[in-house]
């Protein structure tokens, strides 16, 4: 995976049906890149639900924070509102993972991104990074103290 004080690689990737998002729109505000493996699975679903309670904590850090996997957008549209989450899930879909491969988190045996958390400061750059085993929910302390770090800084 990239590592600390990389420059945070730009995409687009779809936040809606009919809408995209592009990393670099989000210079001078702290962004927090949450890739999980899959919409409706358990720890993902456990995972992001976690995330939706933190937003206002993340806010405090002005903050932006997205989900990133490889479902669909339709999928990512079915997932959020079921779930009432209230940050975007972004659809590295098609081509599948090329986010996660410029991040060097997609898994290819699965087809899939791994459990990665990415903390990139204002200007861009991945200040905190941690990849968790696919299986464990990684929670929010690792991205609170990162974000804190920065703070200080």
């Amino acid at each position: 995976m990239l590592e600390q004080n990389t420059v945070a690689p730009n995409f687009t990737l779809f936040a809606t049906p009919d809408q995209k998002v592009t990393l670099s729109e989000f210079k001078g505000r702290n962004v927090i890149l949450a890739f999980y493996p899959a919409d409706w699975s358990p720890v993902c679903s456990d995972q992001m639900a976690l995330y939706n309670e933190m937003l206002k904590y993340f806010k405090k850090y002005d903050a932006e924070l997205f989900g990133i996997s490889v479902d669909s957008k339709w999928c990512h549209l079915a997932f959020s509102q079921s779930r009432n989450l209230h940050f975007p899930l972004l659809a590295d879909f098609e081509p599948k993972g090329e986010v996660a491969k410029k991040y060097d988190v997609y898994n290819e045996h699965e087809g899939q991104c791994n459990r990665a958390l990415f903390v990139i400061d204002k200007e861009g750059i991945i200040q905190w990074c941690y990849k968790s085993p696919t299986a464990v929910n990684p929670g929010a302390d690792g991205i609170l103290e990162a974000l804190e770090n920065l703070k200080i800084k």
